[in-house]
């Protein structure tokens, strides 16, 4: 295996980081929207969806 320079350790680390991150703020935005989704339905059927999709 190569030998990395400093910068490319670090970018790597911010990488890795970032990827994280991201996974787990998708995880968690998912949850919100399916437990959202799960208890509002009552309230779905009392307004009127303006939307026409």
């Amino acid at each position: 295996m190569p030998q990395l320079s400093p910068l490319n350790w670090i970018l790597l680390y911010i990488m890795f980081w970032s990827a994280v991150l991201s996974v787990s703020i998708l995880v968690w935005w998912s949850s919100k929207i399916l437990f959202s989704s799960e208890s509002s339905d009552s309230l779905k059927s009392a307004k009127e969806n303006k939307w026409n999709w």
